[in-house]
């Protein structure tokens, strides 16, 4: 039990450093227009040596934004929670902190994902036509690593949980 609750703060805690990494960074898409290379992410766009803010409120970036913030919230919470069923704090006995955490990840896991996929369908069909020489950049990669990541955090916990209830549900009868 203590080796998958071990594995999935591992994997939930790398998973929650790269969506950080790649909600904060700039490098989600790179283009080039007018042999200049420019790269964006969610929060502004550059150009060679000068960064600005998006000024529209795009929607699909917005609500990529909002579903990436959400899925760090969602993981950081399920770390905290993870950490207290590692250690057993028991200020809430009713309340299986292992299921919870598994619970927490998979959400995390979904939102990013949400997140992920708006950003490349409205990037394939928007970008894609207008300009030719772009490609998704190292930001957005590791957006979908932290999906496969916090989905594996999910996985590991809810083993986790089956483990630890598996031997209490064969001696209540």
């Amino acid at each position: 039990m203590y080796s998958f609750m071990g594995g999935g703060l591992f994997c939930a805690g790398v998973g929650n450093i790269l969506l950080i990494v790649s909600t904060a960074t700039d490098y989600w898409m790179q283009y080039r227009q007018s042999s200049k290379y420019m790269h964006q992410g969610l929060w502004r766009y550059c150009m060679p040596g000068k960064c600005f803010p998006h000024n529209d409120s795009i929607a699909h970036l917005d609500a990529t934004r909002a579903l990436m913030i959400l899925s760090l919230l969602a993981c950081f919470i399920g770390i905290i929670i993870g950490i207290m069923a590692f250690i057993h704090y028991s200020s809430f006995d009713r309340f299986d902190k292992t299921f919870a955490a598994g619970i927490l990840f998979f959400i995390s896991c979904f939102l990013v994902f949400l997140a992920m996929a708006m950003y490349t369908g409205v990037t394939v069909n928007y970008h894609g036509k207008r300009y030719g020489n772009w490609r998704f950049s190292w930001s957005y990669i590791i957006g979908w690593v932290s999906v496969v990541l916090t989905f594996f955090s999910g996985i590991f916990y809810f083993c986790a949980y089956r483990m630890h209830e598996c031997p209490r549900n064969a001696n209540s009868h």
